[in-house]
């Protein structure tokens, strides 16, 4: 499932990445841009469902570890470690969401011509960096959150 979810995030960032060439390619119209738009809202919502998503996936998969480890007295060290995991992504899993959402909603603004497009532009890049950075530290916590459910599913066996 945690794979699964990287690779949503992944396709997202492509997503992502093809409507930054697509605006730039497009002119500056409001017609012109309608394919961009869509692209954008298509992989701002899908990088926000893989974030949430794993948000969700920590908490049920600690949920579980939590109660395995009261369940069968094991060290608690092991419930422990799904806190860091979520300490570790959480704030970058809310950047990264936070900036997709002002970079789609100043798009709009600059559509309306309420926003610079340089700002919306600067917002694009900021978003991709964090995005990509948040990725990588996904697939860490999430291939460590694996590990810890074999280890304990080892011990119970």
């Amino acid at each position: 499932m945690g794979r699964a979810l990287l690779i949503v995030g992944w396709l997202a960032t492509i997503g992502w990445v093809a409507n930054g060439v697509l605006g730039y390619l497009l002119g500056s119209t409001v017609r012109a841009l309608t394919p961009h738009l869509l692209l954008g809202l298509v992989a701002s919502l899908l990088l926000l469902f893989s974030h949430c998503w794993v948000m969700f996936y920590l908490i049920g998969t600690g949920k579980a570890i939590k109660d395995a480890v009261l369940e069968h007295r094991l060290e608690t060290e092991l419930a422990e470690r799904t806190k860091v995991f979520k300490s570790r992504t959480y704030p970058w899993l809310m950047l990264a969401m936070g900036l997709a959402i002002a970079t789609f909603v100043l798009g709009g603004g600059y559509l309306a011509g309420a926003v610079p497009s340089w700002m919306h532009e600067v917002l694009f890049y900021a978003t991709l960096v964090v995005q990509v950075w948040t990725l990588v530290l996904e697939g860490q916590v999430l291939m460590a959150n694996e590990r810890l459910m074999a280890e304990i599913n080892e011990r119970l066996a």
